[in-house]
């Protein structure tokens, strides 16, 4: 198949987390020998603030892990797209992309016949709902929504006429676990700040936990404000900046833990929703203690494959714990890493999609993670 894939960056993954996974479908697709285009804007924030961050050297970087993926970049003002589109038997447009640009290939699907995909990775739909509903999705065949309630909105709201569940996950040609090695501190966090989405949090289940325990604590990520850097360094934690995808699995090896802390959306209006970073914590076998974030046995198993603390007390508590029993750990680990290599790699999303492909157009009944063969 020739298959049309619009990013909003595979080149950079600077606050765009979704380029890991969106990565290693690309990945996988070429595995399986079909023919893949990527096409980005040329303007793309997340690619512009990385190189004005690194300069460009990160092309250099980015060609020398992803050598297969060779993105084409396109002018969002102005967008010439026929040739690419020329041939094409499957489009999957990816949120971050402009309106005109959505409502573009759209119009384009009458003239090319391909099967065309919306694909949501973002809380959008709850916090900003105004600018999904701009989205025209009326020529598209479905939307692949990352989790159960943002499938169900976009049906319940008319956005799209069809919509499946599409858990992201974790690319097993990345994400894996690296030689062991002499342990540079207890505890990594990787994740950006962002918008204070998620600051008393990170203050509840991180920062004070670590300052009251005495951990050697390190965190990676980007727009950190200054006083967040401050309260870091107050606690005791080392700030260290940008984390390319692709060094994340060496650093989990040389820590014996990592948390997860999810943004505000995904706690109070988006529950159950996994993002990208326990896959891949869970797939480069360290172990994973994680602020709340609702429903979460529908993908994991807490307690087995995580633990999940209720309160910023309880998450200090699993983290003496961890340190304190190393057989506490490696049972985490073990459970979350067989979870990961059976049913949550990007391998296993491809499978899905093309189940999904494969549906007779007629039957419009959304198909769920859940009730798949992917659970």
């Amino acid at each position: 198949m020739k298959i049309v894939l619009f990013y909003h960056s595979v080149i950079s993954d600077w606050n765009h987390g979704n380029a890991h996974f969106l990565r290693g479908i690309a990945t996988e697709l070429l595995r399986r020998g079909h023919n893949v285009i990527i096409l980005e804007p040329a303007d793309g924030w997340s690619l512009s603030n990385l190189v004005a961050e690194r300069g460009v050297q990160v092309f250099r970087d980015f060609e020398g892990s992803f050598p297969q993926l060779i993105p084409f970049f396109y002018n969002p003002d102005r967008p010439e797209l026929d040739h690419h589109l020329l041939g094409a038997d499957l489009v999957i447009v990816h949120e971050w992309n402009e309106h005109p640009v959505v409502e573009l290939l759209g119009i384009k699907k009458k003239k090319f016949g391909y099967r065309l995909f919306f694909h949501d990775t973002h809380h959008r739909a709850v916090s900003d709902p105004a600018a999904m509903m701009r989205y025209d999705l009326s020529c598209y065949d479905g939307v692949l929504a990352y989790g159960d309630v943002i499938r169900d909105m976009y049906l319940r709201k008319g956005w799209a006429r069809k919509a499946w569940t599409w858990h992201e996950a974790a690319d097993g040609a990345v994400f894996y676990p690296r030689p062991a090695r002499e342990k540079e501190g207890d505890l990594v966090w990787v994740g950006n700040w962002g918008d204070d989405e998620r600051a008393e949090m990170l203050d509840e289940f991180l920062i004070k936990p670590v300052r009251d325990l005495g951990l050697s604590a390190s965190v990676y990520g980007v727009r950190y404000p200054q006083e967040a850097i401050l309260k870091l360094e107050e606690a005791g934690i080392r700030y260290k900046g940008y984390l390319p995808s692709v060094e994340v699995p060496h650093v989990f090896s040389r820590y014996r833990f990592t948390v997860h802390v999810p943004r505000r959306p995904y706690v109070s209006e988006l529950p159950g929703i996994p993002t990208i970073r326990p896959f891949e914590a869970m797939a480069c076998g360290i172990p994973l203690l994680s602020a709340p974030w609702g429903k979460a046995d529908t993908v994991f198993t807490p307690g087995e494959d995580f633990l999940m603390a209720r309160d910023g007390e309880e998450m200090k508590k699993y983290m003496h714990q961890l340190l304190r029993f190393e057989a506490m750990g490696e049972r985490l680990r073990k459970s979350a890493y067989s979870t990961i290599r059976s049913r949550h790699l990007c391998a296993h999303r491809v499978d899905q999609l093309f189940s999904i492909l494969n549906r007779p157009e007629k039957e419009s009944c959304p198909v769920t993670y859940l009730n798949s063969s992917y659970t």
